[in-house]
């Protein structure tokens, strides 16, 4: 994976950076594992604005992507590695022994032609699901669960990584990508390896209209709206607004926000650096 610069025949281009689709082997997504995605606009049943800064764009196809990994036991060959406009990771299509097609997180290094397992007995290697407790310490990994049978739910995002770094009693104790050290069940499973498309951070967009294409519209700044519709409102000239704080009025820098009486938190060994 790498990216492209572009010379800047026009101001668009200038700063334009986009990945290649070297890794990319197929265009056209498989059929059973589709369907439409309704584009809202922001507006919920009653055409009220929900959620400001959303419309327009590129009509998507939602991937039906497996994140529980429970085909236990059954061999999986990587058939494509396909781009989803989803999410920033690669998808990669599993043709399983029994017939059954399905998407994973492609992860780093993943080859058209691999196969692939899940399951306690599988090998530790790249692409393989097994739970916490069969992987070795040290181990890099990706796609894990929070509770067994849930599904991924950390570390799935392009370039991710999270490790294993050792044991206490049924806990694994795992170091994820903001820093946060945390223990999780033995009985959950994770993917080994890191996430493909570990070059999307180095990624711009070059110009507004392809942040447009997105489906994002402008973001306008508190500090230029009015005192009605923001407490960083008003003020005669280019006032810098005050204090920090977003449009319901809390400090936007440093606010801690989490409940200080959350059950999870006793599982939390070292908080994410700052």
């Amino acid at each position: 994976m790498a990216v492209r610069k572009f010379k800047p025949t026009t101001p668009g281009q200038r700063h334009k950076i986009i990945g290649t689709s070297d890794d990319i082997t197929a265009r056209v997504p498989e059929k059973s594992l589709v369907y439409g995605k309704k584009s809202s606009g922001g507006r919920n049943n009653e055409g009220k604005m929900t959620m400001r800064y959303l419309g327009g764009g590129h009509r998507k196809m939602i991937r039906i992507v497996d994140f529980k990994r429970n085909k236990d036991g059954v061999p999986a060959v990587v058939k494509t590695i396909e781009y989803d406009p989803n999410r920033s990771s690669r998808i990669a299509l599993l043709f399983y022994a029994d017939g059954e097609k399905r998407y994973i997180i492609a992860p780093n290094g993943l080859q058209v032609g691999t196969t692939l397992m899940s399951g306690a007995d599988a090998a530790p290697e790249i692409g393989n699901a097994l739970p916490l407790q069969n992987i070795p310490v040290g181990t890099v990994i990706h796609n894990i669960e929070l509770r067994p049978g849930q599904g991924a739910a950390l570390v799935r995002s392009a370039g991710n990584f999270a490790q294993l770094t050792s044991r206490e009693g049924k806990y694994c104790v795992i170091k994820l990508p903001s820093g946060e050290v945390r223990q999780i069940l033995s009985t959950c499973k994770a993917t080994i390896g890191s996430v493909g498309n570990s070059d999307h951070a180095l990624e711009s967009s070059g110009k507004a209209g392809r942040t447009r294409w997105f489906g994002r519209r402008p973001r306008n700044r508190g500090v230029v709206m009015n005192p009605v519709d923001h407490p960083m409102g008003g003020g005669e000239g280019r006032a810098s607004g005050g204090h920090p704080r977003s449009r319901k009025g809390l400090y936007a820098k440093g606010l801690k926000t989490r409940a200080p009486k959350k059950q999870s938190s006793k599982y939390i060994i070292e908080r994410r650096k700052k």
